[in-house]
């Protein structure tokens, strides 16, 4: 069975493609159309398809739209009611609506070929759940977890994997959401909703819960699995922030507090989930799966022995759950894919065809990890551009930007590469096996979605990526999936006796992350980088401003021979 996944109703609209129930790619459109989060979330843009993403899916299975078996669309309007019928104030939802249900003409539109009957709706946290369930390796028959800020009448569902499938055991109506909520609190504090939640997760670091209480009083656990949270006085805690303006304590001890709230109520859940099931693992998916200090207080303080996140947590991964979902409905067993790195690669000859074309002197070393770890030795910020793409919000060794973890200035120095707000972390990657002695958490943690206390010894010694608490979001490197990453670390910690890296996503602020050579290109081009790691090449900054065509014709000589 060939399935194309569709996400495109919110936000982070996307694709995949699972073949006999294997995931050939995925992808988000926002790599393609170099918009960010691909649109924004308002029911104006609910009839954008993601039709770069969905196109290049097929391309890469040498598939045409006439050859597909279902197209999952990761959202049922059947199921939706009327906005204010839920208790929302989006007078413009039944749009939103309307678009949905037209969704299968839409994709026959853009994808020339489809034909829409082969479109099925696939209810949106249904999709979340699948996305985690049947993606997590080795789970087997576990408990999942989905929360996010609204599907099409609800906030959450929990649910649970058997050999008969995904069987639906509790979800919380609307208007009670406690992702509209953190969506809330993000634009009061001066930051873009169903964006910027991140921030407001390492501003919290900053703060004290000391509002807890009052914020108890409308975001709490009901105790049969469900939730309330609505209503919150946001403007009775604190003054808003405007975008822009300089933060306050106030504003830190918000975050702090509405923090500590969402952990207090998403372990009351995780318990109830576990008493219903007695299941060993937990998976989890939704945006707010993406909160890596709650998904680490639920590992140290929940009942389940394992935890799993969705790399693609966000509405993006439901393109891959949908389709998923209806392989395994039409008898297929998933496989598990070996990882985030379902998007868009180049050969290295199509790499270097590229470096030609954009006339810039280049390099290719007899081995670029070890070049990279001299650079980064040497206090260089480099750009690592390797393998293909990711598909989610992190940068997991494929599209990096690279530096020194024992400079304490390049935490600065990267947020101002970068454009963003100076109280951001920048996380660590580290290889599995040395991860223990530096990092106390949940291990191993490939994906970067959990938070882990730095270990007094090596605070001093890696202060770069060391949070204002003490804690970093780790990246754990096995050698056996990640070869040319862990060589540089390798290499790096000979040079400089240190087993960790800077790694934080290759973007600069309002742009998604880069994807292809030309993005790589431009990025390096217009932020202060030292050097651009592109497959076996390396391009210097200095080379990159006084190249030449000539210069990148009598290029590609290995640095041992210069």
């Amino acid at each position: 069975m060939r399935i194309l996944g569709i996400n495109a109703v919110f936000h982070d609209p996307a694709a995949a493609l699972v073949v006999d129930g294997r995931t050939v790619a995925a992808a988000e459109e926002e790599r393609f159309s170099r918009r960010k989060h691909g649109k924004r979330p308002v029911p104006f843009s609910a009839w954008e398809q993601p039709e770069m993403s969905a196109a290049w899916c097929l391309e890469q299975a040498g598939l045409r739209p006439e050859d597909l078996d279902a197209v999952a669309f990761s959202f049922d309007p059947r199921l939706a009611r009327p906005a204010d019928r839920m208790g929302l104030d989006d007078p413009w939802d039944h749009l939103r609506l309307m678009y949905a249900r037209q969704a299968p003409d839409f994709l026959a539109s853009a994808l020339p070929g489809l034909e829409p009957a082969l479109v099925q709706f696939v209810p949106h946290h249904m999709a979340h759940a699948a996305s985690a369930a049947f993606a997590a390796p080795d789970a087997g028959d576990c408990s999942v977890l989905v929360l996010d800020g609204r599907g099409e009448a609800t906030s959450h569902l929990a649910a649970r994997r058997t050999r008969d499938g995904l069987e639906p055991l509790r979800s919380q109506q609307l208007p009670h959401s406690l992702g509209l909520v953190h969506e809330e609190l993000t634009e009061h504090l001066g930051f873009l909703r169903s964006c910027d939640a991140d921030k407001v997760v390492a501003l919290a670091s900053y703060g004290r819960p000391r509002m807890l209480p009052e914020l108890r009083r409308h975001v709490h656990p009901t105790g049969d699995g469900g939730f309330r949270a609505a209503g919150v006085p946001w403007h009775e805690l604190c003054p808003a922030r405007r975008p822009g303006q300089a933060w306050g304590q106030e504003h830190a001890d918000l975050a702090a507090s509405a923090q500590a709230c969402l952990e207090e109520t998403l372990l009351d859940l995780v318990r109830w989930l576990h008493g219903r099931t007695g299941d060993r693992v937990l998976t989890m998916a939704g945006g707010v799966a993406l909160n890596c200090v709650a998904n680490s207080r639920i590992v140290r303080e929940g009942p389940f022995d394992r935890v799993w996140v969705q790399p693609a947590a966000g509405d993006a991964g439901t393109a891959l759950g949908g389709a998923l979902l209806l392989s395994a409905a039409r008898g297929e067993e998933p496989t598990p894919p070996h990882g985030a790195d379902l998007g868009r690669g180049w050969s290295d000859a199509e790499l270097e065809a590229w470096l030609k074309t954009a006339a810039v002197p280049y390099e290719r070393p007899a081995d670029v990890a070890r070049t990279v770890a001299r650079a980064l030795a040497e206090d260089s910020v480099v750009a690592w551009f390797q393998g293909r793409s990711e598909c989610g919000p992190r940068a997991l060794g494929h599209r990096s930007l690279l530096a020194h973890p024992g400079k304490s200035g390049n935490l600065e120095r990267l947020n101002d590469v970068k454009g963003r707000e100076r109280f951001r972390p920048v996380a660590p990657m580290v290889l599995t096996d040395r991860a223990a002695e530096i990092f106390d958490g949940p291990l191993p943690s490939p994906y970067m979605l959990f938070v882990h206390t730095v270990a007094e010894a090596w605070r001093d010694r890696i202060p770069a990526v060391v949070h204002v608490d003490g804690t970093a979001r780790i990246q754990t490197v096995d050698p056996g999936t990640e070869p040319l990453v862990a060589r540089m670390l390798r290499s790096f910690e000979k040079l400089t006796g240190l087993p960790v890296v800077v790694n934080t996503s290759l973007n600069t602020v309002g742009r998604p992350m880069v994807d292809d050579p030309r993005d790589a290109l431009e990025c390096f081009g217009s932020a202060p980088v030292d050097l651009l790691a592109i497959g076996p090449f390396v391009v210097r900054r200095a080379g990159f401003f006084a190249g030449s065509a000539a210069g990148a014709a009598s290029s590609g000589m290995a640095e041992e021979e210069r």
